[in-house]
Order: structure tokens, then C-alpha cells, then sequence
């Protein structure tokens, strides 16, 4: 990895609103895609296709070999790194990497607030997501894709007070009282969704895998769908990682091998309006019980309810919400304590 210096970034990086906040200084900065595998399709008519309005139509064969199951990873290395390790971000269900960017509506987002802070960020596209591209189905992804309506994340992600609370009129939206999400952004939420599968777990975990291989001794924050990536990648590669933050897992890694985990310290966060949901309740059970047996094993774990610790008003998407930085700051305190920082 080249070691470019970067003088001066500060309309990249800058925060979206006109702000006095310090430029952010790296010393380089760039992607690469990891993972993935070749595979062939065969016995598919050839077709004619015209790629441009009034062009020439082409033959396009669509037998032969595919590179598939790759992910991209986009990283930045800060000029004055404190973090002791990089620090990966894996987005959850139905989202890109852009979940750790600027907010919704034009906040200093996560990725940011970590640079600032010294850690080497490397934010991804996971398999099946945004810049990591799509595979036919269902000859390479065996379902089809999952799609989410512009209402759904307001009343499943604790941002609106359950079913039916979602109007395409802003006004008539019923929200959870004191919730923090931006909802002046939530469109701008909504365009972040892209479409999902239900069947490219295992392909996941393997490109996770091969980018913590090329990285090296990384932290890990994941949010959502990827608790069962962040786990279950720790247990295939105890040695690589050195903390795991689970943001609202909504997955886990095999309790039979929870022993595996006991030297990785663990965060997992949970937000606010928890127990009136339909279910996170269960969800949140699940994730208390992984953690316990962790800690059985001899593990340490650390369950921080944000409402307990004085910080209220969190949906699902906690590193969204208004209060976003009072959160990123809490990790930040737990990973120092840690002796994560240098």
C-alpha cells in the first residue's frame, strides 16, 4: 500500500454543512476490491442487444465465466494515526458503506468522526451491495432480491411509532416521542437502500474473511444483518481481530464455538423504544444470551443500553440519529479503554 501524502482534502472531507471544523489529513487514501470467485454459465441464448439508443446492436453471449461474490472496500489512513489497529466498518441489510458517511440530513457521519479521532478507516461494500456489484439469479445468487418500500424502514426500524405510522406526507408521520433519528433527511435515507438477497451469507463471510486477511489485526464495528458477518468472521480468525462492536446485531456468531471469542473484548449497543417493539425484544435477548456465553467461556463483553446510560432517543440506525457523535464518542471511550489507541 502506497504511502502518498495528502496534503490538503478539505473540500472532500470537510463536513457537509459549512462548518470551523479542522481539515482531515491523511496520508493516503483509496479502494480495492477482495474476495470473490469465477464461475461458469452455460446454455443460455445469445441475444442482441443496442447498449445506446440508435446504435449498432451487438451479439452478446451470455456463456462463459463471471467474477462474482467480490466486495469493495474504500480506505483512509490518517496523516497522525492514534488508532492501534484499523478499524473496519460492515453496514447492514439492504445498505452500502454509505451508512457510516455523511447523515441523512448532511451531518458528520462515523467515518468522519473516527478519522478525526486517528483510527485508519476502512469502510465496504458488502457482497451484493453497491460498488461490490450484482450476480445473475437465480444461476449465481439463488433467490431473488429483496426490496424495501419507502415506508418500511420508518416503521421496522424504530424511527416511527410502529405499523401504519409511516404518511408520504411528512406532516402526518407519527414518531416515536423523543426519537432521534433526522427525519427532515429520511428521503435521503431511503435512497440508500438497494436491494438485498437472502442467500449470499456464506459468500459474505469469505470476502470478510479475505479482506481482514489482506488488512491485517483489525477492529471491527458492524451494524445489523452484519452481527452474524462480524462474529462468525472473529471465530474463522480469532488472531486478526482485536475488538468487536456490535451495533444492534440482528445476527450472531455459533454459540458452539463462543469460547473462541473470549481474548476479543466485545461492545455490543443497543438504542432506545426496544422493549415496545414487536421484535427486538427477541433480538435483543439473543444477542444478551451469545453474550453470555462468551463470558462463560471466559470472555469479556460489555452490553451498553443507550437509554441506561442517559442517551435517549436512538433508532436502529444509532450512527444516524442526532445524537450520533454522543454514541461515537462512548466507543471511542471503550476502545481507550481497551488500550486500543496509541
Amino acid at each position: 500500500m502506497s504511502r502518498i501524502a495528502i496534503a490538503s482534502i478539505a473540500a472532500l472531507l470537510m463536513v457537509g454543512h459549512a462548518s470551523a471544523a479542522e481539515p482531515i489529513n491523511l496520508r493516503d487514501m483509496g479502494s480495492f476490491h477482495v474476495g470473490g470467485r469465477l464461475v461458469e454459465i452455460s446454455g443460455k441464448p445469445v441475444k442482441e442487444v443496442v447498449f445506446t439508443p440508435g446504435g449498432v446492436p451487438a451479439k452478446v453471449d451470455p456463456n462463459g465465466t463471471y467474477q462474482v461474490e467480490q466486495m469493495y472496500v474504500q480506505y483512509f489512513l490518517p496523516a497522525n494515526e492514534k488508532g492501534a489497529y484499523p478499524l473496519l466498518m460492515w453496514h447492514g441489510g439492504g445498505l452500502t458503506g454509505v451508512t457510516y458517511e455523511t447523515t441523512p440530513d448532511g451531518r458528520e457521519g462515523w467515518l468522519n468522526y473516527f478519522l478525526r479521532k486517528g483510527w485508519p478507516v476502512y469502510n465496504s461494500d458488502a457482497v451484493e451491495r453497491g460498488r461490490a456489484g450484482w450476480a445473475q439469479y437465480p444461476d449465481i445468487f439463488k433467490s431473488e432480491p429483496v426490496f424495501l418500500t419507502t415506508a418500511n424502514p420508518f416503521e421496522r426500524f424504530r424511527i416511527g411509532d410502529g405499523p401504519n405510522s409511516y404518511d408520504p406526507d411528512p406532516a402526518k408521520r407519527k414518531l416515536l416521542p423523543g426519537n432521534q433519528f433526522p427525519v427532515e433527511g429520511y428521503e435521503n435515507f431511503v435512497k440508500q437502500s438497494v436491494p438485498r438477497w437472502t442467500t449470499t451469507d456464506d459468500a459474505t463471510i469469505a470476502a470478510y474473511i479475505a479482506e481482514i486477511d489482506r488488512v491485517g489485526p483489525s477492529v471491527i464495528l458492524f451494524h445489523s444483518q452484519a452481527g452474524s458477518f462480524g462474529f462468525k468472521v472473529a471465530q474463522a480468525r480469532p488472531d486478526k481481530v482485536k475488538a468487536l462492536i456490535a451495533i444492534e446485531p440482528a445476527g450472531l456468531g455459533d454459540p458452539a464455538k463462543a469460547d473462541v471469542l473470549k481474548n476479543i473484548p466485545t461492545l455490543i449497543i443497543y438504542g432506545d423504544y426496544i422493549a415496545q417493539d414487536s421484535r427486538w425484544p427477541k433480538i435483543r435477548a439473543n444477542g444478551v444470551a451469545f453474550a453470555d456465553a462468551i463470558k462463560a467461556a471466559g470472555g469479556s463483553v460489555d452490553i451498553v443500553d443507550l437509554p441506561q446510560a442517559g442517551i435517549k432517543g436512538n433508532s436502529h440506525m444509532v450512527m444516524m440519529d442526532k445524537n450520533n457523535l454522543e454514541v461515537a464518542a462512548l466507543i471511542q471511550k471503550w476502545l481507550e479503554g481497551k488500550g486500543l489507541t496509541k
